[in-house]
This record gives C-alpha cells, structure tokens and sequence, in this order.
C-alpha cells in the first residue's frame, strides 16, 4: 500500500493506527469510546429536538432526575441499562468513563490484546499509532506536511481548512493530500542527498526536475484520467446536464487544490490537471480498505463460551453489546492505493482478485489466484462486477477509458 486513509465518519466507531490501520488501546476503549460518542451525538439530537419543539412533558424530566440521582452498584446500572428494549439502552455516563480509563476490565477481554496507543510526534489528536515505528514511518512518509499539531512545520491553519473542505465535500482529497505529501518528502530527501554528491563532485548539473521525476514514479504508476472526466455520473444526473456536472467537480478539485497549496506548497509544483490526475487515480485505482473489528471477534468469543461461563460474563457484556446494538461489528473502513494492484489490466474473465482475507488485521490488501495460471501468462483482475451481462461492462468500463476486448468479451459480441 502505498497511500491509505480511514474514511472520516469511520474515526468515530473505530480507532486504528493511522498508518497501518490495525485497532489500538484495548476492547474496553473501543466500546466505551463508541457508547461514549453515541451517547454525545444522542444529547445533541435531543438539544435539537429541544429547541424545536416546546411540548415537553414534566414527567419525562422527573425520570431523567431520578436516573441521574440513582445510587446503585455498576452490575445493577448495567443490568437495569439492558432492561427496557423500548429504547435506546444507555449506560451510565460513570461506567463508560471507566471503560475508557482502564478502570473496568471486561471478562476475557485479555484473550484479545491490542497495541497501546501512540501519539502523534507532531502533537496534533487527529493521528494515533500502534507503535513508534508507524508513527516515525507515517511522519516521515506523509504527515509531517499535513500534521495540525504544536510539533508541525505546516501551516497549521491553512491545513486545518483544507481538512474541513476535505470532510464537507469528498474525502478522496485526503487520500489525494497524502500521495502529494509522499511526492514532496520523497523529492526533498533526493534533492538533499543530491546536493551532498553534488558537493563531492564538482561541476555536476543540477537535476531537480530528473529528482521530482524520481519522487513522482510510484505515484504514476496508477497515473490515468483526470478526475472530472473519469467519475461515472451519478443515477440522479440526466445526461443532459453531465457538462455542468463535471464542471461542478473541476471547481470542487481546483477548491481543494488551492487550500492545499496554502496549506504545504512553497512553490506550485502540482497544477490543478496534475491534482485532477491523481484524484482520478484513486478514483479507478483505488481499493476499499478493510480492517475487522476485534470488538465482533471479542463477542463472539462471549457466545461461544460454556453455558455457565458466558451466563456469568453477559451479566457484564450483554448491557454494553445492547448498547452497541446492530453496529457492534462495525469495521475499519477507507480507501488505499496499492501500486501493484493498479498496474494490473482489466479482464471480464481475470485469473486473479484483489481483495482481504479475514486473517488480515491491518491496512494491507492480497492478490489472490482463482484459477490456474500459466507461466508467462498475463495477471488479470477484474475492475468490475464480471457477472454482469456484455452490454452492462462496457458501459461501465467505458469510465476507465476503454473497451473490454477479452476473450469473455469477443466471445459474446
């Protein structure tokens, strides 16, 4: 994987390393920092709801009253939590903050181990880590040009506004954000490596454009359409209107570009045609990262217990999985660019397939064969739903510039 990122309303059910993407802290941190911002976006639903309506009754009050005045154990909290399947369960806001603190340990919760949380060596609390090594890795690689904290060279407000456009709009501009971050670091430690040779070797033309040359291959590699002319046209656009649509995407890139460079560009290195490119890379190239939850594992493990043994420890875990509800098994979701994967062709009858397996605990991504494949022969993946009949592929291959002539495709012309 060359460039990732955790899509942004993912960060609020699941927190991973930022740069190999696998779960930190510990079970308990996962689930009481979940309750804690469903509990958060619950009050803010409720202040909204407030404010909207004056049909309030004195009843419901008093019950709030009296919840919050209770004096119980935490076991009587949690099974009382769990209790009323009418409504949302709610664990009391002492219990979650235990949860968080380290101070509640859950039943076997220590079978599933999780790497301590790392800071940022910028300072900023965006970015967490699972060890130094990714910290160091990602600081090196991307983020100490996009870093908002104390500790950071960037423009710390410029990024911060390229980061709110980016989370208001698309957050394909992250991703994008962080393979010209890659390009810049990389160029800079070439150039600085050259300029010590040049040191040693008197009269040595300066090559910096040869060096950006050098910086830009990984990312060109994937390197295709511009952005506006490849996104496929959404099922609510009449073709009519897909020149305004398009446009409207251009001055949504040439936005965001314009926020980056203020944000980590000394000179104008990236126009916006190379921005709408890389963008357009991600958005043929690109593979949705996913990374298991370690919380669904954790309550499985729970289920699966001898009778007495899980009776005893759901008088603990039930409230919270309650809580939880349907999403208890949310996952680690974005999206990342795998080189190697990007340089694979299209085949409506490929031989290979890029996707997770489910021991795959972090960021990275397989080729798979599906078949037996010859020496020599071409590796293939499909960039499409190749169940999908003749008519239907094309139209949609048609985004990547092409038309589909494999031996499926001639076949059924």
């Amino acid at each position: 994987m060359l460039v990732g990122a955790q899509h942004s309303s993912n960060k609020l059910d699941c927190l991973v390393c930022s740069h190999c993407f696998c779960y930190i802290g510990s079970i308990e941190l996962q689930i009481g920092r979940r309750l804690y911002l469903q509990a958060l976006r619950l009050s803010r639903h409720k202040e909204t709801t407030f404010e909207s309506s004056s049909d309030h009754s004195e009843e419901d009050c008093q019950v709030s009253d009296e919840d919050n005045n209770s004096h119980v154990t935490n076991l009587d909290k949690l099974q009382s939590a769990s209790s009323d399947t009418n409504e949302i369960n709610l664990i009391p806001k002492e219990i979650i903050e235990s949860l968080m603190n380290g101070g509640l340990a859950l039943p076997y919760s220590k079978q599933f181990p999780l790497p301590s949380i790392i800071p940022c060596p910028g300072g900023c609390e965006e970015e967490h880590y699972c060890s130094k090594l990714c910290a160091e890795a990602d600081w090196d690689l991307y983020h100490s040009l996009l870093c908002t904290g104390k500790g950071s060279s960037s423009h710390t407000e410029a990024v911060l506004k390229f980061i709110e456009h980016a989370n208001a709009t698309n957050d394909i501009f992250l991703l994008a954000a962080k393979a010209i971050a890659f390009t810049i670091l990389k160029y800079r430690k070439l150039k600085s490596t050259n300029l010590i040779d040049q040191k040693r070797v008197n009269g040595m033309d300066d090559s910096s454009f040869s060096l950006l040359m050098e910086a830009w291959k990984p990312i060109s590699m994937g390197f295709k359409k511009r952005w506006w002319d490849c996104i496929a046209l959404p099922d609510d656009i009449d073709s009519c209107n897909e020149e305004s649509f398009r446009m409207q995407i251009k001055e949504l890139a040439f936005t965001s570009v314009q926020l980056l460079r203020e944000a980590i560009f000394d000179k104008e290195l990236f126009s916006l045609d190379i921005y709408g490119h890389i963008i357009g890379m991600f958005e043929l190239n690109n593979l949705d990262l996913v990374v298991a939850s370690p919380v669904e594992d954790y309550f499985i493990h729970i289920d699966d217990l001898p009778c007495l043994q899980k009776e005893e420890a759901e008088k603990v875990t039930r409230p919270f999985l309650d809580a939880l509800g349907d999403d208890y098994s949310v996952c680690c979701q974005g999206t990342a660019f795998f080189p190697l994967q990007s340089c694979m062709n299209h085949s409506c009858c490929p031989n290979a397939k890029a996707f997770k397996r489910d021991e795959d605990r972090d960021g990275q991504a397989t080729i798979v064969a599906v078949r037996p494949i010859r020496k020599g022969e071409e590796i293939t993946i499909s960039y499409i739903d190749e169940e999908l009949s003749y008519e239907e592929r094309q139209a949609l291959l048609a985004d990547y510039g092409f038309r589909c002539q494999c031996k499926r495709c001639i076949e059924q012309v």
